[in-house]
């Protein structure tokens, strides 16, 4: 695996996002991993769960960690889909896109709620409308 994803399986946003980068993973690079599993801290005992919930956390096959949007622009680039989320990494973007993604990550079960109805997912299976 090149990349392992973790991500807060009850944010439907989050949920929908990491259903869609499976779809268009092709090639099998991406694993994804729900920071809510009651055996995550087993499994990855690096993994800080309570930094993971502030901020998208990924793992690369070298064991460096990438965080919030770095995660999500190498998680695209991987599928070959969304290129333009490399823009957001460029020297003058990125500092507002990083305010921008932590704005979000804070209040992404308000923001779920406001564009799917859904507040948080229990069962794995929300959808955005």
């Amino acid at each position: 695996m090149e990349l392992t994803i973790f991500y807060d399986g009850t944010c439907p946003l989050c949920l929908n996002e990491m259903q869609q980068l499976k779809r268009y993973d092709q090639l099998n690079r991406i694993a994804l991993e729900d920071i809510n599993a009651a055996d995550i801290k087993q499994r990855f005992p690096d993994l800080d769960v309570e930094q993971a919930n502030t901020i998208l956390h990924g793992l690369q096959a070298d064991g460096t960690w990438l965080y919030g949007l770095d995660v999500t622009a190498k998680a695209w680039g991987l599928t070959g889909k969304h290129c333009w989320i490399k823009m957001l990494r460029l020297p003058v973007i990125k500092p507002v896109a990083d305010k921008a993604y932590l704005t979000f990550a804070r209040n992404r079960y308000r923001i779920s709620y406001l564009l799917t109805g859904q507040k948080r997912c229990d069962t794995g299976s929300c959808k955005v409308k």
